[in-house]
């Protein structure tokens, strides 16, 4: 599978062309940019041309990118408002979320990449049918603005039962919309289980997010480390079945124990594609 790594692991950095570079020299030919503004600040023109400048000239190419979750600089830390969700009912509030989605895909005129990544709800939202409505006019709008700048939405399954698997399933079957997904193996594995939710998503996954728990918090470890449950000799064989579908992404949380976070990830990359081998063996 190809490799490829999400800029979250670097989320409480400011991303500049450095670090772009570290990702290229670990041998990681693919990236997804993750959108919090004190990492990528997709408001700040200045920062966009400067990556675009050096998206043009390298062989490190753009995957996707990760819808905005927050519109502050400080994960959310300004308060509740700050927390971007498109199921919100209310148009007046929801439009200046829609603008935040936008701006980030609008750097697609200057860095053109593949995917936009989007979830639908928060953390530990219930389906609520008062949500679909607000949802679904949310990611036509998305998709439409999306498509003229040659971006396909995919959403993600997260710790909620609006994105589970079946959560995804339900709402898609509701709504009609025509889009597939970024298949999450961590939050698979605190919702219905990894494999049942692959088995269930499999025809719609056009990337993936892949990262380690304990099956209650979301907390984005490195494959294999301590406190991570995933059984990654079983997961592994289930991803390669349609390898050529999507990479295997790496979204991870920074840890800062890590005197060379790369190296690192590079051994992650290793040790996870040594697990295919055994199993075709």
């Amino acid at each position: 599978m190809q490799r490829a790594l999400s800029t979250h692991v670097l989320v409480n950095h400011r991303l500049t062309t450095v670090w772009l570079d570290r990702i290229w020299d670990a041998g990681i030919p693919l990236v997804e940019l993750f959108c919090a503004r004190q990492h990528l600040d997709y408001h700040n023109r200045a920062q966009i041309s400067e990556l675009g400048y050096w998206f043009r000239d390298s062989e490190l190419k753009l995957h996707s990118l990760h819808s905005p979750l927050y519109n502050d600089e400080a994960g959310a830390r300004s308060g509740p408002q700050a927390v971007i969700n498109i199921t919100e009912p209310v148009k007046g509030k929801r439009i200046p979320m829609l603008d935040e989605i936008k701006r980030a895909l609008e750097i697609a005129e200057t860095v053109p990449y593949r995917y936009l990544i989007q979830h639908i709800g928060v953390t530990g939202q219930e389906f609520d049918d008062r949500f679909v409505e607000a949802a679904f006019t949310a990611l036509e709008e998305i998709s439409l603005f999306a498509r003229q700048r040659g971006v396909e939405v995919l959403l993600e399954n997260i710790p909620n039962s609006f994105s589970s698997a079946e959560g995804l399933l339900r709402f898609l079957g509701i709504t009609h919309l025509n889009l597939n997904v970024c298949f999450d193996v961590g939050h698979a594995h605190m919702n219905e289980g990894v494999e049942t939710a692959y088995r269930m998503l499999k025809n719609r996954i056009r990337s993936t997010h892949v990262h380690d728990n304990d099956g209650t918090a979301d907390s984005h470890l490195f494959p294999g480390a301590a406190g991570g449950t995933i059984d990654w000799s079983r997961v592994m064989p289930v991803l390669q079945s349609q390898e050529d579908r999507y990479p295997l992404l790496l979204e991870l949380r920074e840890a800062p124990e890590l005197e060379r976070p790369f190296d690192a990830v590079r051994k992650v990359f290793d040790t996870l594609e040594s697990l295919e081998t055994v199993h075709e063996s």
